[in-house]
């Protein structure tokens, strides 16, 4: 079963909705339109090797569910099969009659409460990292084993960069050996102390490298300085830094600019999120229903605009 296929015909298909901001009442003129739905397999595929739970465009923009996958994360409350399931009637594009079986009220339970809040706290979560990422932002050259490696000099230590500049040595003419019984400590020597036959290895093999290298040292050479390596600061360094320049890449810039004009330095729209996932997991608990058309519509369209505090915010949440 391919997109194409349920976009061409409703042969196959269940259940087509306009989701999302649209569906939500939260739609600016700029909002993408989500597309999510329901389908059931040709009996080959069901039964065959080729059974597909889930079909979605490289966006995800477009999603549709396989019914068995559909009940089985209603069962598990999920918000967003809640949230289809409860589609407001003018965003409906294509109702097969046996939806009209399938009613939201047959699946809510006090998971919701959660499924629900989880999915809230996550919205808290991305809007925090995006905070983070804005107020500590990460230099696009990226640093090297060296601006995690110090020299003892005296009662005090340098930036082992600082210590080869001043010595008007090379990291690839140097080499180390550990330490006994220090962690990342190594006794540090230059070419220049041994006969030319003698290769050095350097601090390390190349400016991606994840760990120092070491070299085999002749007996009675002394070494010239005692260095540490920050291994462990080096290892976050390189995961944030990974993770900070895939967001630069994917990251929606209409969205962050959104987020920069206002200010506050977080996700808007995620904290718009938390406070409509929480409200409905509010009305559930009191009326039994899923409301995903927003009466507090203004309210949260607030939030989107930036005209609170984040902290302010997350404390109302908690």
């Amino acid at each position: 079963m391919k997109l194409d296929q349920l976009q061409e015909s409703n042969k196959h298909l269940l259940l087509k909705c306009i989701s999302g901001s649209q569906a939500y009442g939260l739609a600016l003129p700029t909002s993408d339109v989500d597309i999510k739905g329901v389908f059931v397999l040709p009996k080959n595929e069901f039964y065959g090797l080729d059974f597909v739970d889930q079909i979605n465009n490289a966006t995800n923009d477009e999603m549709y569910y396989e019914l068995r996958r559909f009940f089985d994360l209603l069962l598990k409350n999920n918000p967003n099969l809640l949230e289809l399931l409860s589609t407001p009637e003018d965003c409906i594009l294509y109702k097969h009659p046996l939806m009209q079986e399938i009613k939201p009220e047959l699946f809510l339970s006090r998971l919701c409460a959660q499924t629900f809040g989880q999915y809230a706290y996550t919205q808290i979560k991305k809007a925090r990292g995006l905070n983070k990422k804005i107020v500590n932002p990460l230099d696009k050259k990226r640093k090297t084993i060296l601006d995690f490696c110090y020299v003892v000099k005296g009662h005090q230590s340098v930036l082992l960069a600082q210590w080869l500049n001043d010595m008007n040595f090379q990291q690839q003419d140097c080499g180390l050996v550990a330490i006994d019984h220090m962690r990342d400590m190594y006794a540090l020597f230059h070419v220049s102390q041994v006969v030319d036959t003698i290769r050095f290895n350097g601090i390390y093999s190349s400016e991606n490298a994840n760990d120092v290298l070491l070299t085999s040292i002749p007996a009675g050479v002394e070494s010239l300085a005692v260095m540490s390596f920050n291994k462990d600061g080096y290892s976050k360094y390189c995961k944030d830094y990974k993770l900070y320049w895939e967001w630069v890449e994917q990251r929606n810039e209409e969205r962050y600019a959104n987020t920069i004009s206002h200010g506050k330095n977080y996700d808007a729209k995620n904290m718009m999120h938390v406070f409509r996932l929480l409200n409905m997991a509010e009305e559930i608990a009191r009326f039994k229903r899923v409301n995903v058309r927003r009466s507090e519509r203004d309210y949260l369209l607030k939030i989107r605009a930036g005209e609170f505090e984040y902290q302010d915010l997350v404390d109302q949440a908690e």
